[in-house]
């Protein structure tokens, strides 16, 4: 392997990330998941969308001043029933499903998005700020094996929607039809005999369409032998023909094939791309920042090589300088009324469970039975924030356990395809330690009288978390073997507070805080 090969395999793992303070960036920018990013400027600011999947509230806004630096702002669906009754607290059978790619767009004075769920179909709402509130979601095209819309508005002001048609089980998934549909101004219905097919090939998705100096240019990703790649083809008209070109080279196993993103404009005339890097390890599918060559009026991404198509960069000059550094992930001495941006229920949560408002200051988590007994699957009262890879990551939670009842457990767990939890559990009156992975037995730490408790989990870029527990928020005991963080159903490692009760809905734990550290700080 030649060192410009060993280079670009050994960076990722230095554990380097966003804002270097130096005047540069590296990748990620977002050391989590964040997956299936599109990206938007609006004047000075900068503003992207994220897939959640089956997490509340859904579709998750992110905002920026210049390009590296982002905070989690808002979502935009409060209530993922209006999606599907599946994603509920009492079903909970969409893993991997609910919100999945979607488009942002900026269009007469509102703040536009359009996004699939697997199941149901296309769903539009808008905003006049992209914090919110938004509109409740409007179904616009009702069937399964739909993904990745993106709507435009062209100089007439006719609307169009471009999005994959998969075929949802069997073989025949292998080849995807990106299909064009015209709208109505509204933007709300499909207009009949507008469809046509724009593109297909194996896995075309991350559709987004734009118009540049006059040209039509469709942006997306297939399947090619390298692994999924950038795709843009181009037009004079929309009807085509279309020219095409590969915009990036990828690789699975360094650069985990960033594709599905969006192109941004700056005021100064550079072009950067947003995008996610694709194949999932634990902490997800992380989002990157690509800069952008116009090379004979082609976008291409990142370093642009001999042949002309785009490579991998790891890090870069940030795109705009003088602006602070942010949090993607939120401490939280629950003081508000009201849940902060960076918190995400694993599913639809069952109202009134959980309240930030009968003790002030806390957060309270009622227990109720899980849907399937031993399984944290089937818990119904996790509340999450993503679990960043770094070089070092560290949650502290402080923990009332006075409202505990028999048979409660409540506690601190990772989870994504496996799980590892400690919690405190009452039995017969008496509250005591236990360790569990989903994977082998559980263990049974020390009796716990005192009615304050701390737990803590730490892990590094490695990916193995490490519990502890506390008396006193000063002197931690390590419990519990290493626990391996996973990735699944699309989704990377969560950290999460959780309560539950398994013969039946008692008990009540209060979250006094919750402190998020890592190595950035």
């Amino acid at each position: 392997m030649d060192s410009a090969a060993q280079q670009l395999q050994e960076e990722p793992t230095h554990g380097a990330w966003g804002d270097q303070r130096d005047g540069t960036y590296a990748n990620p920018i977002l050391p989590g998941d964040f997956s299936d990013l599109d990206a938007i400027r609006v004047g000075s600011d900068y503003f992207a969308i994220s897939s959640t999947m089956q997490y509340s509230p859904g579709m998750a806004v992110l905002h920026s001043r210049e390009l590296v630096n982002w905070t989690i702002a808002g979502h935009v669906v409060e209530d993922l029933t209006q999606l599907d009754p599946a994603l509920n607290w009492d079903r909970m059978s969409r893993p991997g499903r609910g919100i999945w790619a979607g488009s942002l767009r900026y269009h007469d004075g509102r703040f536009w998005t359009y996004f699939g769920t697997p199941d149901q179909g296309i769903f539009m709402s808008t905003a006049a700020q992209a914090t919110g509130p938004w509109t409740q979601p409007k179904l616009v095209l009702a069937a399964a094996g739909w993904d990745d819309p993106c709507p435009f508005w062209d100089d007439d002001g006719q609307a169009y929607l471009v999005a994959t048609h998969f075929a949802p089980e069997g073989p025949a998934r292998t080849t995807y039809n990106i299909h064009l549909f015209q709208m109505t101004p509204s933007g709300e219905r499909l207009l009949p005999d507008s469809d046509s097919i724009l593109h297909r090939s194996k896995g075309s998705e991350a559709n987004k369409l734009y118009k540049i100096d006059g040209l039509y240019y469709h942006l997306f990703s297939e399947v090619a032998p390298e692994g999924r790649v950038v795709m843009m083809e181009r037009s004079r008209s929309l009807k085509g023909p279309w020219t095409i070109r590969q915009l990036i080279h990828v690789s699975a196993a360094v650069d985990k094939e960033p594709n599905q993103g969006g192109l941004v404009e700056l005021p100064s005339g550079k072009w950067y791309f947003v995008s996610h890097q694709g194949t999932g390890d634990w902490e997800g599918r992380a989002g990157v920042l690509l800069p952008v060559t116009w090379v004979d009026g082609w976008p291409i991404l990142g370093r642009v090589g001999p042949d002309g198509i785009g490579n991998m960069v790891w890090r870069g000059a940030k795109p705009i300088a003088g602006f602070p550094e942010t949090k993607l992930w939120a401490s939280d001495e629950f003081a508000s009324a009201t849940l902060g941006p960076a918190w995400e229920w694993r599913y639809q949560p069952r109202a009134e469970m959980w309240s930030l408002t009968e003790r002030p200051g806390y957060l309270r988590l009622y227990a109720f039975p899980p849907l399937r007994a031993g399984d944290f699957n089937g818990i119904g009262n996790v509340l999450t924030q993503r679990a960043f890879r770094t070089r070092h990551s560290e949650v502290t939670v402080k923990l009332d356990l006075a409202g505990l009842a028999n048979g409660q457990e409540a506690g601190l767990a990772h989870f994504a395809s496996a799980s590892c939890t400690l919690a405190v559990v009452q039995e017969n009156g008496v509250r005591h330690l236990r360790y569990r992975q989903s994977d082998g037995p559980s263990l049974d730490g020390p009796a716990i009288e005192e009615t304050t408790l701390f737990l803590r989990s730490e892990w590094g870029f490695d990916g193995i978390a490490s519990f502890s527990y506390s008396l006193d928020g000063a002197a931690f005991r390590p419990m519990g073997s290493g626990c391996k963080l996973t990735w699944g159903n699309y989704r990377g490692d969560r950290i999460g507070l959780f309560t539950d009760n398994p013969g039946r809905a008692a008990g009540f734990v209060d979250f006094a805080s919750f402190a998020y550290r890592n190595a950035r700080e």
